[in-house]
């Protein structure tokens, strides 16, 4: 839902007011107060000019020490609110990062990012929010400005009802600054594509990891001609974009102008008849200057209200595109795959959340599951129809791109399905409590996270509880194969990690990858054990090593749990040690079956099989 101007203004005062209500109440007394010295500096040099020319040297006096006091004022307490709310804005960025990483990781799925244009809105929204530090400012000068035009307008009603009409001419730059701002924020999202490509051409560029083929192939030239290229695109549209507005701006000032020029003309016209005295004449001319400032504060005020708008509506576009495409089914709701399946729950009606069981007895099953991803036209995996034992272990393969991560995902509930249903046990994973389920699994993934945290946290963090438990850490690690590895740092499991230390180890890939796969291996007791080419940066024999071990301690765990253990992998020579294995193909399963009988059936497994092992002999 669109926020307006003064609900966005309204929003980020209420956020202020959490962060600390005492520091953003004296920087709006500040802000005002400094707002309305310079209306009664214009009354105070009208008394002063009509006491001197009156001869009443004691007002003039007192006029004068106000007008100075008023300056003093004016000009120096909106300095002192910039102290008051200069944390508050670095904690109000603060908070909508925190809610920015709360709607992209705070939902089960994780469809939203497999969409560009949640990758485009996130880009922008990077940029955006920055202007809080000062939508704060923006917002407190409003207050300001809007009391400060209240007492002008009552000054210029005094000196005369047609000067009323003097801020009617502050309209058109309004109009003008607004129809600006949307044409330069349009300019910002249609660009939006090519700042985020620029972007990841610069780090790409500035990667260390990436330095080493961008220079082996030549392409450090080519990566800067296309950062420039994507750069210049975006660029060229902003500055399209800003030169309209700009004149733009220019047109509604000069209308402003006009209105100005007529305003002390009138009074000008009533002193030289004497019926205004000089005192008139200054206060016009004054008042009129503010008025200027005035509405020139309040079209800076309008284009930051704008942007502070914009954050909050493409934070509200963020959480629908999040919403819409990782809904997952809640109590009350029933599942994409209740209506497929004619499921006897009636629409509307209550769907029990449960815990997943203690131990699985019959396993997982996929019966005619389909997944389509938001706004994608063709499916990732159509009709999948897979019954996984419990207690078997399942080697998974298949071409790039056949389903096999997306059957990894949609285990682990990050993908729900469009159609059809994965069944634990009998019942439903979308009647499951998802954090529940996740708790009982344990996985490596190829795209694993490099945590640059100390060495033992690093591991730990796979079974959050016990992340600094150096037992547990050390077991995990020893299913993983690497027991070796702590021996390897320089302050064992107390060795910090990576370059936001400045004194961390930087690790090779296969040293990162055997804390991954220990990461992995932390908990004890799961009911679904994934493994999605873990192995990528080992070679040949350490995979075959590890999944013979890995082999083992799935029987192991399967004695205890009924766990399903799913191995992902493009190396035959381990694939084969599996209870099943299952060959998927264009989203869809091909064959399954033992490695006997997917020989003996010489299809797709058996043609695969073959050109793999004859590269080795």
């Amino acid at each position: 839902m669109n926020r307006g101007l003064l609900s966005a203004g309204w929003a980020l005062w209420r956020t202020s007011l959490r962060q600390d209500r005492r520091k953003a109440l004296t920087a709006l007394v500040l802000v005002v107060a400094g707002a309305v010295a310079w209306p009664l500096v214009a009354v105070l040099l009208r008394v002063l000019f009509d006491a001197v020319t009156a001869g009443r040297p004691v007002a003039a006096s007192l006029a004068g020490v106000g007008v100075a006091v008023g300056l003093i004022a004016g000009l120096t307490l909106g300095h002192f609110a910039h102290i008051a709310y200069f944390e508050l804005a670095e904690l109000d960025v603060l908070h909508v990062h925190q809610e920015l990483m709360d709607a992209t990781n705070g939902t089960p799925g994780m469809a939203h990012f497999e969409r560009s244009e949640f990758a485009d809105k996130i880009t922008v929204l990077e940029q955006d929010v920055e202007q809080l530090r000062v939508g704060l400012q923006a917002v407190l000068t409003g207050v300001g400005l809007a009391v400060a035009m209240t007492l002008t307008s009552v000054v210029l009603a005094v000196l005369h009802p047609l000067l009323l009409l003097l801020p009617l001419a502050a309209v058109p730059p309004l109009l003008a600054g607004r129809w600006a701002e949307r044409m330069v924020n349009r300019a910002r999202e249609a660009g939006a594509e090519s700042t985020r490509r620029a972007a990841g051409l610069f780090g790409l560029a500035t990667d260390a990891a990436a330095g080493k083929e961008l220079r082996v192939f030549g392409l450090t030239g080519e990566v800067r001609r296309r950062h420039r290229g994507h750069w210049q695109d975006a660029t060229r549209r902003l500055w399209r974009a800003q030169l309209v507005a700009s004149l733009v701006r220019m047109t509604g000032q000069l209308a402003f102008a006009a209105g100005y020029v007529l305003a002390v003309l009138l009074i000008l016209r009533d002193a030289v008849a004497g019926r205004r005295g000089v005192g008139d004449v200054v206060l016009v001319v004054t008042i009129a200057a503010q008025v200027n400032q005035q509405v020139a504060a309040a079209v800076g005020v309008l284009q930051d209200l704008q942007r502070l708008r914009s954050v909050y509506r493409r934070l509200d576009e963020v959480h629908d595109l999040v919403r819409a495409a990782d809904r997952h089914p809640s109590p009350g709701d029933p599942s994409p795959g209740h209506a497929a399946a004619g499921s006897a729950v009636a629409l509307g009606s209550a769907v029990a959340v449960g815990a997943p069981p203690a131990r699985l007895r019959e396993g997982i099953r996929l019966a005619g599951v389909t997944l389509r991803y938001p706004g994608g036209t063709e499916p990732v995996v159509t009709g999948l129809d897979l019954h996984l034992p419990a207690g078997a272990t399942v080697a998974v393969v298949g071409e790039n791109g056949a389903g096999k991560t997306t059957l990894v995902k949609l285990l682990c509930g990050l993908l729900t399905p469009t159609s059809g249903r994965i069944l634990v046990d009998g019942v439903e994973l979308a009647g499951l409590s998802l954090p529940a389920w996740r708790e009982r699994i344990a996985a490596g993934f190829q795209d694993f996270v490099r945590f640059e945290l100390p060495a033992r946290q690093a591991v730990g963090v796979g079974d959050l509880p016990r992340r600094d438990d150096d037992q547990a850490v050390r077991t995990a690690l020893g299913r993983a194969g690497a027991d070796d590895l702590v021996g390897q740092l320089d302050e064992g499991l107390d060795t910090p990690l990576g370059r936001s230390h400045t004194d961390g180890a930087e690790l090779s890939g296969g040293q990162w990858q055997k804390l991954a796969l220990g990461r992995a291996f932390m908990r004890d007791d799961p009911l679904l054990v994934v493994l999605d080419e873990p192995t990528a940066a080992l070679d040949a024999e350490a995979e075959y090593a590890l999944f013979a071990r890995y082999r083992e301690q799935a029987r192991e765990v399967a004695a205890r749990t009924g766990a399903v253990s799913v191995f992902v992998s493009h190396r035959f020579s381990t694939v084969q040690l599996a209870d099943l294995i299952v060959v998927l193909a264009d989203g869809a399963v091909a064959e399954a079956g033992s490695h006997a009988d997917l020989l003996a059936a010489g299809g797709q497994y058996a043609e695969m099989f073959e050109l793999q092992a004859r590269a080795y002999r």
